[in-house]
């Protein structure tokens, strides 16, 4: 009876972490993990090619111009800045822990990504001549794990202050447009996306647990929980 009382406490305690745990490391990790093994064997997805040319269709003026500007924010001229600045001002503002899970997890999503480029060496789409080619793998998106990668640490850092929710909305929706650019632009099947997608969730989710451990939020001391603690 002491193990399932302390079992229940422990999980009403600490019930919101198991929910992010489950949505930000464990289902996204089956994910990626069903999706790599389908590229590493060279299986087609049956979404990937009706999609893209789904995309192509829609390609207008207008909205070429909208995509090549959300590709671009993306990545070299958007993400990138804001991760530096991002990290630069929590450091500065004397936030150490806040600012090593920043550059954690942004870091090391941009090298996983480099190094699963290079391990599974996937050529990108050729259904037609991108208006943005590229010449790098294509599995998984860069754009896509690098956006997403953002949206978690910024979603994290503000979910215990009043502007979680605007923060929260605007971090995915921009991943979102994100991606769509890449596949409207005909440089990654949407399978690409997803898996980057699902490997910055992990890898996010990752960063966070290890450099917070047991605090309840980010910039609070809290000792390890016992089991007596826990039931009291």
């Amino acid at each position: 009876m002491q193990e399932a009382r302390f079992g229940a406490a422990f999980f009403r305690r600490y019930r919101l972490r198991l929910l992010l745990l489950f949505i930000a490391v464990l289902l996204p990790l089956w994910g990626f993990a069903e999706i790599a093994d389908e590229v590493r064997e060279a299986e087609a997805f049956p979404f990937d090619a009706p999609i893209l040319l789904i995309a192509h269709r829609m390609a207008r003026e207008g909205f070429d111009q909208v995509f090549l500007l959300f590709s671009q924010l993306g990545y070299q001229w958007g993400v990138v800045p804001f991760d530096i600045l991002l990290v630069l001002v929590l450091a500065i503002r004397r936030h150490a822990r806040e600012a090593l899970f920043t550059g954690v997890a942004l870091g090391g999503s941009a090298l996983l990504n480099l190094a699963a480029k290079q391990l599974f060496a996937r050529d990108r789409p050729s259904l037609w001549e991108s208006i943005a080619p590229e010449t790098t793998y294509s599995f998984p998106s860069g754009h896509a794990m690098g956006s997403m990668t953002l949206a978690w640490v910024c979603a994290l850092l503000a979910w215990r202050t009043p502007w979680r929710w605007p923060v929260a909305f605007a971090a995915f929706a921009f991943t979102a447009l994100v991606g769509l650019s890449r596949v409207y632009l005909g440089v990654h099947y949407p399978s690409d996306i997803l898996a980057g997608w699902a490997a910055a969730s992990v890898w996010a989710g990752c960063s966070f647990f290890l450099v917070f451990q047991h605090q309840r939020r980010p910039w609070q001391q809290q000792d390890v929980p016992t089991a007596e603690s826990v039931v009291r």
